[in-house]
């Protein structure tokens, strides 16, 4: 019986940290090289700075985005504890296909959500392990999921006031 809820734990654990990556990408560790071996040559590229900082958004639509998706978005750019990389991926936001993720599939891979709330009357799935999970104003199918690294319910990301 103890073996069992190891195993059962283990298996948990192991889909709470898949949900902060996407088709082996994972934000705060992949880089622009792995996503371009990956995923190959993006429809458009645009940089920006933020706060000062270089940033990059690759976006792959139409026939090079992948199975099942309209468009995917990888954004580059990331304040680490060791300090700005450039070339790590921050984040990553999926719009599915139509049907490509109903909210009882969503529930199904990634579980119970941390936090659920409303954005301009559509429910959002917040996971701490990384995932925002955005419905169609039925509630009913995801229209957009963002992959960023783990977060707190409630983290600002702020340094602390002092």
């Amino acid at each position: 019986m103890r073996t069992f809820a190891v195993t059962l734990a283990l298996v948990a654990l192991a889909s709470i940290a898949q949900a902060a990556e996407w088709d082996t990408m994972r934000p705060g560790v992949t880089t622009q090289e792995a996503v371009r071996a990956h995923l190959g040559q993006p429809a458009k590229v645009t940089s920006a700075k933020v706060e000062g900082y270089d940033t990059a958004e690759w976006v792959y639509e139409s026939g090079n985005a992948p199975p099942g998706m309209v468009r995917m978005v990888v954004a580059f750019g990331l304040l680490t504890p060791q300090g700005y990389r450039a070339d790590v991926l921050r984040m990553i936001r999926l719009e599915p296909g139509a049907g490509a993720f109903p909210k009882a599939t969503v529930l199904a891979g990634w579980g119970p959500p941390q936090g659920v709330g409303k954005e301009k009357d559509r429910d959002v799935f917040f996971y701490e392990s990384g995932l925002l999970v955005y419905f169609d104003p039925l509630g009913a199918l995801a229209e957009t999921m963002i992959f960023t690294p783990p977060q707190r319910q409630g983290e600002s990301g702020a340094p602390p006031r002092k």
